[in-house]
């Protein structure tokens, strides 16, 4: 509980804030003194942490930050008996303050998240004998066992004959990969077969999975163009704002003789309808309405800055398995040979694949309604296929080198799998006694969205780009299908990397949408950041949006709502400095006393709050 309330303790400060103003609205016309006290406590409770940051800030850095004019504000307006504008002022900055902690916490949780997927230990080969070693102990050269459904904790080579390897969470590929013997073997991997020796050529440290959780903690660290620029405005406005409040008092006693008492309260209406409540109101309802409404359609945002970079994209960049596609393999079609019985063939393949858990293997068991056989042998041929004796027939399931190897294959039906392969799918054949029975096609499936999502995305002038660490004609049959022009191919994590990196130079904006570990670096460096909801963990902290229903038609509705909010905010920046300025003018003419000026200054304030809740009903027509 006090680890709770220690983590949490700026977000309880701001609610005790607000709990504390609401009382003393309550007590306000009944008992007006205790009303005070309770917004003096509001005042305090909710503005320690915004002070003790701008007098750090002001000592420390040297930095002039509204925390400072806010609180200054604050107490100017206690000080002429206005607490309860004071403890409103603090509350609205308090709460900002409390969302941006938040927002950085959840961040350093994807550094967290990363370093939870790597395995602590591994599983060392001394003197004949397997022994458990921390990953971080773990010295170039070791003999290492993997288990199946282990993870590859190094990157290394293969010592065993052959090892069957999903690499999804670092290519993106849905199919898992043959390795044999000496081939490179990429830590964060996942082994899908059976056990194997492997001798790692990198330390942790070094490691590709490593230097993953590296690439996405600097890529986060990064500073945007955006946020270098408020720092400068910020720094500005306050001081403008300081050395013009004192001025005008000495200004309104000495010149024009209005006595000091009578120029301290002009500055301090002055103070008061200077500060920026209105200013802030311009943005941070319209941002919270638009982040609503994109939550009612499925579209988490993980702040509302993330709209001024959705505003500014020109390129958006795709991840295609998972998020162009479906991330599964399925049956698309199949041929059975004539003189083979298809109900037969279908029990066979059922036979040999019941017991299976590879994605290849469940796709066909998904797509054949069958029953398996009972009165057969089953031998698994690692890393070729399977071979099934039923009665006197041999029957084969795999690769084509393995089942039709001594076998001859209508020019056809050769041409039709050159076709389906050219298309980047998958092919499974099968044969009986070395002759050719048929073969099962598959493919991760295209999204139905897909296409129209890229057509609209085209509309809004925004170009859309595939990177893949899929082979070249997969991804090429993909874009095509989808209407996407470039793509790159064989990407691995770092390829993405680069690749954002050169649109940037360009002075592109660029998004970036993917679901998996490998997307994670490329997504924590995009402007905007955006995982589908049934990605991985790491890719959904590190990413600025999150499609929770995997809905690519949000990703139009997203821009159209980015534009309206930007449209509404405008009016209200405009409208808000008018109304300030023409605030400061009456004052400098005495037409307004401070209860005006705190009337006009929240009023304004409540007109730009009403025209940005208007985005709670915004609709996106598609025509």
């Amino acid at each position: 509980m006090k680890s709770w309330i220690k983590q949490n303790i700026q977000l309880l400060c701001t609610i005790s804030c607000a709990i504390f103003i609401v009382i003393g609205l309550i007590l306000q016309g009944n008992n007006p003194s205790l009303a005070a006290i309770c917004f003096i406590l509001g005042f305090v409770i909710g503005g320690w942490q915004a002070a003790y940051e701008g007098i750090y800030e002001l000592i420390i850095e040297r930095h002039l930050s509204v925390d400072i004019l806010m609180i200054l504000a604050a107490i100017g307006a206690g000080i002429i008996g206005y607490w309860l504008e004071g403890a409103l002022l603090i509350f609205i900055f308090s709460l900002s303050g409390t969302l941006e902690y938040l927002t950085m916490r959840k961040s350093r949780q994807t550094i967290e998240a990363l370093l939870s997927l790597a395995p602590q230990v591994v599983r060392v080969e001394q003197s004949g004998h397997i022994v458990e070693v921390p990953i971080e102990d773990v010295a170039v050269g070791s003999r290492i066992h993997v288990r199946k459904g282990d993870i590859v904790p190094l990157d290394g080579i293969l010592l065993s004959d052959e090892a069957y390897i999903n690499e999804a969470s670092i290519t993106g590929e849905s199919f898992p990969i043959d390795k044999v013997m000496h081939d490179k073997l990429i830590s964060g991997t996942l082994n899908s077969g059976e056990p194997f020796y492997m001798e790692n050529q990198a330390t942790y440290a070094d490691s590709y999975f490593n230097r993953i959780v590296k690439m996405v903690k600097t890529a986060q660290e990064n500073q945007s163009a955006t946020d270098k620029s408020v720092n400068r405005i910020e720094n500005t406005y306050v001081k403008t704002v300081l050395v013009a409040v004192p001025l005008f008092i000495i200004f309104s006693a000495s010149v024009l003789h209005w006595g000091w008492t009578h120029a301290f309260y002009r500055g301090m209406v002055l103070l008061t309808v200077a500060s920026p409540c209105a200013l802030v109101a311009s943005a941070s309802p319209a941002n919270l309405s638009a982040l609503s409404r994109a939550a009612k359609n499925g579209i988490l945002m993980k702040g509302s800055d993330t709209f001024d970079a959705l505003k500014r994209v020109d390129a958006i960049c795709f991840d295609k398995t998972g998020t162009l596609t479906v991330g599964q393999p399925s049956v698309v079609t199949s041929h059975i040979a004539p003189e083979v019985d298809k109900q037969l063939l279908s029990q066979i393949v059922v036979s040999a694949e019941q017991h299976s858990t590879h994605p290849i293997a469940l796709a066909l068991l998904n797509h054949l309604d069958a029953s398996a056989l009972s009165d057969v042998t089953i031998e698994d041929m690692t890393g070729k296929g399977i071979q099934i004796i039923q009665h006197s027939d041999i029957w084969k399931i795999g690769k084509y080198d393995f089942a039709l190897e001594h076998s001859a294959v209508d020019n056809t039906i050769l041409q039709a799998i050159t076709d389906l392969q050219s298309k980047g799918h998958t092919l499974i054949f099968v044969s009986r006694n070395q002759q050719f029975a048929g073969y099962f096609a598959l493919s991760d499936v295209i999204k139905p969205q897909a296409r129209e999502m890229i057509a609209e995305l085209k509309k809004l002038g925004i170009t859309s780009i595939m990177l893949t660490g899929d082979q070249e004609k997969t991804a090429r049959y993909v874009a095509e299908q989808v209407g996407i022009d470039t793509i790159k191919a064989n990407c691995l994590p770092a390829d993405k990397l680069d690749y954002l990196q050169q649109l940037q130079e360009q002075g592109k904006t660029v998004a970036m949408v993917g679901d998996g570990i490998n997307d994670a670096p490329a997504l924590a460096l995009a402007n905007i950041g955006i995982a589908m909801g049934s990605g991985t963990d790491v890719a959904i902290e590190t990413s600025d949006i999150i499609l929770m229903k995997d809905d690519l038609e949000q990703l139009p509705f997203l821009f159209h709502l980015t534009q309206r909010m930007h449209g509404i905010v405008n009016i209200n920046l405009i409208f808000s400095l008018s109304i300030i300025v023409l605030l400061i003018l009456a004052n400098v003419f005495q037409y307004i006393n401070l209860p005006l000026g705190v009337v006009g200054h929240e009023g304004s304030t409540i007109l730009v709050i009403l025209n940005g809740l208007r985005l709670l009903s915004f609709r996106h027509n598609k025509n």
